[in-house]
């Protein structure tokens, strides 16, 4: 039964590709429901569909089936000034490469999505300086992306994933190039922005990971084939040790 108080509604989503002559499906029958202020980890092995599952979370990319509400609100039915919008002010990204602009220093990454939003500037400059606080970068604010960590980079892109406030913060393996001691400060970090609020959905390879979260989807050939407690890390490395030697 769908539940009223999702944020995030899928009914029955699926997504094909054309490769050549093949269809590729890379997901299948979606249904899956996500209320504000949880924590979700999406894991599963290699071309199990999670990039995709993301990519049409973030309104980056349509199903070819099926129903995605967001806030109640259909996704389909947005025009593409209204995607625009919701990419801007509900959902924040962040990618496992941070993709910051590398001619940009920490504070102006940060700024750049309130001056594509057309926030006033001295606005902007009060809340790169709050955001930057927020993450422990205040001394890092004029250092090119080249003068950082890889920590330090993607606390960058965790700011600037969150500076438009979103609600939704979409996470594609955002400690994959890290070691484990940034890695340890960036999910904290992301810790501390779900305990305030922010629906958070985190794709993973990593168990530690997921463990933090307070359900795991396993995805498996574009399927939901588990819902998971993350108590339960054994059953869902056995199933995706499975798949992969599969």
């Amino acid at each position: 039964m769908a539940d009223p108080a999702a944020m995030i509604r899928l009914s029955d989503i699926s997504r094909s590709f054309q490769v050549g002559d093949e269809t590729v499906r890379a997901l299948v029958g979606l249904d899956e429901d996500i209320r504000a202020g949880e924590h979700v980890a999406i894991m599963g092995p290699s071309g199990s569909g999670k990039s995709t599952l993301l990519n049409i979370l973030g309104c980056l990319d349509q199903p070819t089936t099926g129903s995605y509400f967001l806030n109640g609100q259909e996704v389909a039915h947005l025009n593409d000034s209204e995607l625009t919008n919701v990419r801007r002010h509900e959902i924040g990204f962040v990618f496992q490469f941070f993709h910051l602009v590398h001619r940009l220093t920490a504070a102006e990454n940060v700024e750049l999505p309130m001056i594509f939003a057309g926030v006033p500037r001295g606005e902007r400059r009060q809340r790169v300086a709050q955001a930057l606080e927020a993450v422990g970068l205040t001394s890092r604010a004029r250092h090119l992306p080249d003068q950082l960590s890889g920590g330090e980079r993607q606390r960058v892109a965790l700011a600037r994933a969150t500076i438009m406030q979103p609600e939704i913060l979409l996470a594609d393996e955002p400690t994959g190039n890290l070691d484990s001691k940034s890695g340890r400060v960036v999910l904290d970090l992301l810790d501390q922005m779900n305990e305030q609020g922010l629906t958070l959905v985190v794709v993973t390879h990593d168990p530690k990971v997921a463990q933090r979260a307070d359900r795991v989807l396993v995805l498996v050939d574009g399927r939901i084939e588990r819902r998971v407690d993350p108590g339960q890390m054994g059953d869902i490395l056995a199933l995706l040790t499975e798949e992969d030697s599969a």
